[in-house]
């Protein structure tokens, strides 16, 4: 592994993600309580032993840098390396980033100077637990210039993701990007699935590209997209793979698929292990003290350190740092992202509330509330009018789901 190099996209505007993304990119949005979305192929990436990292960003990025730089610190005597790479102007170009492999390849030259053969292109905003060593095992073993990570899905997931067609010795025959006509769904189909409820072999936006092939592909198709563009480009060139991945994988799109993620860490045996020690996810360490937990009924939940909770009960839900609840609030299927101070640094103003907590009496059920968020006593945010889509200037609601955005102060007694 030590002669791959990881690019990982992490400049998308994730507006499906809106108002999740009004301060920060996808990658920077928080995880599971302690991580952020980038920390999954970071942690992939080193766990598989690719310790030469570039990171491509644009959109909204302090924040992410900011992470990257607090928590990830290469050793000094060996060869890898985190490098960022923002979108900055150039001679050749003054363009912010069009696509993918715009941005891949606006910073080719960065990439021609490492001294590798492969390159291992990820997306910021997924989530899985990869062993990257057995791609390139099947890479080598096939000899294939791309190696594209596949799973067997269902037709509703089909139609978000690229689509491939292999033969018996998993070449890429045909590739299609998110089909939404029956006729072609059906011509996509795989015909010996071992699951007659997964028909099709939906493409991760996982790419493990020979160098030169990479390098010829970018200057040979100068499109925007791989998945719409060039991956197709390539397959009708031959020599595209397909390694299929059995495990759990998650694309983080939308609001909806970002609370069913969080939430399913909360179950006793959740699909995504946070807990193996053999692969962990690395993330900032907040040097805060362990969760103060006082007369509250807790079940099925995660609660962060330095947490304060005085609540009535708190159930299928996660806390994250420095969050702090008063006494009688009730929640319940809810992710508070928590706080990166327990007070504001400067008097309350309209960027700061006057507290950072959850009131007494609170009633929150599925729900997302984001950091240095104030909520009044008796505050209830229980979705009455059972909303699909609400705009407020402090409150959302998106599939169903309520946000309530960072640095929102609503008041006693509000109730949506």
């Amino acid at each position: 592994m030590n002669r791959v190099a990881t690019i990982i996209l992490g400049g998308g505007e994730g507006t499906r993600l809106f108002p999740l993304t009004l301060t920060r990119c996808k990658p920077a949005i928080c995880f599971g309580g302690k991580y952020r979305l980038i920390d999954i192929p970071i942690s992939n990436s080193i766990n598989s032993g690719c310790h030469k990292i570039f990171i491509i960003t644009q959109f909204l990025s302090s924040s992410l840098h900011q992470h990257i730089f607090k928590t990830y610190r290469p050793g000094t005597f060996n060869s890898g390396f985190i490098e960022l790479l923002p979108a900055e102007q150039k001679p050749s170009t003054k363009e912010w980033f069009q696509g993918t492999a715009d941005a891949v390849r606006q910073n080719l030259e960065y990439f021609i100077e490492t001294p590798v053969d492969y390159f291992l292109i990820l997306s910021g905003d997924q989530i899985y637990n990869i062993d990257f060593r057995a791609m390139l095992r099947f890479a080598k073993g096939t000899d294939s210039d791309l190696v594209i990570a596949s799973m067997k899905v269902n037709e509703q997931n089909a139609k978000r993701m690229g689509l491939l067609k292999i033969d018996k010795n998993h070449l890429v025959k045909e590739f299609c990007e998110k089909p939404q006509e029956q006729s072609l769904l059906e011509h996509m189909q795989i015909t010996s699935s071992e699951d007659p409820s997964k028909p099709y072999l939906g493409s991760m936006g996982i790419y493990l590209f020979k160098r030169e092939a990479l390098i010829d592909l970018l200057n040979d198709d100068l499109r925007e997209d791989f998945g719409k563009h060039l991956i197709p480009t390539k397959v009708a060139h031959g020599s595209v793979s397909a390694y299929i991945y059995d495990g759990y994988w998650e694309d983080i799109g939308t609001i909806g698929a970002f609370y069913q993620a969080n939430m399913a860490l909360t179950k006793p045996k959740p699909e995504f292990n946070c807990h193996d020690e053999t692969n962990p996810i690395f993330s900032y360490h907040t040097n805060l003290p362990g969760p103060k937990i006082s007369s509250t009924q807790v079940s099925n939940s995660i609660i962060c350190d330095g947490s304060l909770v005085d609540a009535d009960e708190i159930h299928n839900s996660i806390l994250g740092p420095r969050t702090i609840v008063k006494k009688g609030t009730n929640i319940r299927n809810s992710y508070l992202i928590g706080n990166d101070f327990y007070a504001p640094p400067v008097a309350a103003t309209k960027h700061f509330a006057e507290a950072f907590q959850i009131g007494e009496n609170c009633i929150i059920r599925n729900a997302i509330i984001d950091k240095h968020v104030y909520l009044g006593n008796g505050v209830q945010l229980v979705n009455k009018k059972k909303l699909a889509n609400y705009n407020s200037d402090d409150v959302y609601i998106r599939d169903g789901i309520i946000i309530v955005t960072r640095g929102a102060s609503l008041p006693d007694g509000f109730i949506l």
